[in-house]
């Protein structure tokens, strides 16, 4: 049984915005992306837990909005999966001009995109994390990242991870193997 999880995906980026793929590439914020991050700091505030984020950028802009100033550690394993030669790209753009890829679930092509790093090094990377936590945590990560935390915290299998929702500016909650989605309340 894992400890009590508190998962963030970090806010809207300029190429989220765009439909562009960012795996281990970066773009800033977007003020919406500032926004959803306010958002999650209003979710989480007064939650004692350690604070941790992906070292990716976006991540990092996302975890000093939500910890308000406070410290957070950067673990590598929290970083977006690696996605290859399709980094950077638009995503209409990859399904038009390499539609072998796309066929089948939707996320099935983060699993054969070349030269990425498939979903096996994302789950060993991700279950080394889970298992090296002793304590209950905040986390920014990422979509592909946050949903491969969420299926083996629940003890659930990858084959799976198509079927989990990521919202930004939300906190996804696991504990004890059960998943909630915690959201801002309407002003």
């Amino acid at each position: 049984m894992y400890c009590d999880l508190y998962l963030m995906r970090h806010g809207q980026t300029l190429w989220n915005a765009e439909g562009r793929m960012q795996g281990r590439l970066d773009s800033a914020l977007t003020d919406l992306g500032r926004r959803q991050a306010r958002q999650q700091a209003a979710l989480v505030r007064g939650i004692d837990a350690i604070r941790i984020s992906s070292p990716l950028g976006r991540a990092v802009e996302t975890a000093e909005i939500v910890f308000g100033g406070a410290s957070f550690l950067t673990d590598d394993r929290l970083a977006e999966i690696d996605i290859g030669r399709f980094s950077g790209h638009l995503i209409d753009d990859l399904r038009r001009q390499e539609p072998e890829f796309f066929r089948g679930d939707r996320l099935a092509w983060y699993d054969s995109a070349p030269g990425g790093e498939h979903f096996r090094g994302l789950q060993h990377r991700v279950g080394a994390f889970l298992a090296e936590l002793s304590q209950p945590a905040l986390i920014v990560t990422h979509g592909i990242t946050l949903r491969m935390l969420r299926v083996l915290a629940m003890g659930t299998g990858a084959d799976r991870l198509g079927e989990l929702t990521v919202e930004q500016g939300a906190v996804h909650v696991v504990r004890g193997a059960r998943h909630e989605v915690w959201r801002p309340r309407d002003p």
